[in-house]
């Protein structure tokens, strides 16, 4: 049975106790829908908050948004470096929005992008995907590009804790393409080899894997092979740098029950106000779902 927790908008619970990241995941997008939502404390977006950009103007900025979304949305994801960049104060504040919005029903991914070899990826795996550790998240971003076999011990901290992990595949920055499109093989890209690496780890896996891959949504994959994949897709993109629902839909087709369109900037510019940033994600939510707009 689930433990007790806040209530869905769609009066059901997410249940975690015993469950896999995938079979969570699953859960958290049939009750709330597929839209995950980034907590990023971007400078601009502190200063448009009438905020300082200081450890104050952090705390409000991210726990204001924290508070106001968590319990509305399936995933919610901090940007590390941002909290990051305010040093020991700013590391606090990040540990209480994971919290609250665990509190809240909401699973945690924790954009850190991390990627590293041996005892340093161990310390890594320690610090976000162990049970009881400060800033332990249902699932965190990773990086490949040291080698797909350097995320052993991520991998295996994830599998030992029933978290996820989230791989970095085709990315939209312009400057990733030089390696992610470089060929291994004829027609075969080092993005494609990424997903095909993560689909075996999914392999077999019901009712979904939990090694999901990053494919930015300005891009789509269109290049990639994605229906073996058994896993999540995170797409950030989606709205301020330009994806419509109805690009998802054409760019992911048959995969897009797996997709989890990520957005920041497009909810987080209707702050602060919590009532502005709870209707900024229904909009987003039904265009995703094809739902008609409220009032409609």
């Amino acid at each position: 049975m689930c433990p007790s927790r806040p209530t869905l908008p769609a009066g059901r619970e997410v249940c975690r106790v015993g469950e896999s990241f995938g079979e969570r995941l699953r859960a958290a997008v049939r009750a709330r829908g597929p839209l995950c939502v980034g907590v990023d404390p971007h400078p601009g977006l502190l200063r448009d908050w009438g905020l300082d950009d200081d450890a104050a103007g952090l705390e409000r900025f991210a726990l204001t948004a924290t508070e106001a979304l968590a319990g509305h949305v399936a995933v919610l994801k901090p940007q590390s470096a941002f909290f990051e960049s305010h040093g020991a104060a700013g590391i606090a504040v990040l540990e209480r929005v994971c919290a609250r919005a665990r509190q809240a029903g909401a699973l945690v991914l924790l954009d850190v992008k991390r990627g590293d070899i041996g005892s340093t990826m161990t310390a890594y795996a320690r610090a976000y995907l162990t049970d009881g550790a400060p800033l332990a998240a249902d699932a965190i971003t990773v990086s490949p590009y040291l080698g797909f076999g350097s995320l052993e011990p991520a991998l295996r901290a994830a599998r030992d804790s029933g978290r996820g992990l989230f791989v970095l595949a085709r990315t939209s920055n312009p400057e990733g393409a030089s390696v992610q499109r470089a060929e291994t093989a004829p027609e075969r890209h080092v993005a494609q080899s990424i997903v095909d690496e993560a689909a075996e780890l999914n392999a077999g896996a019901v009712p979904l894997g939990d090694i999901g891959v990053v494919v930015g949504a300005t891009v789509g994959p269109a290049e990639l092979r994605l229906d073996a994949l058994n896993g999540p897709v995170l797409a950030p993109g989606f709205g301020a740098q330009g994806a419509t629902a109805d690009d998802l839909r054409r760019v992911f087709g048959p995969t897009l029950p797996d997709v989890l369109p990520a957005s920041s900037r497009e909810i987080l510019r209707h702050g602060p106000d919590p009532a502005a940033l709870r209707a900024a994600v229904d909009d987003a939510t039904r265009a995703l779902t094809g739902d008609p707009p409220a009032g409609g």
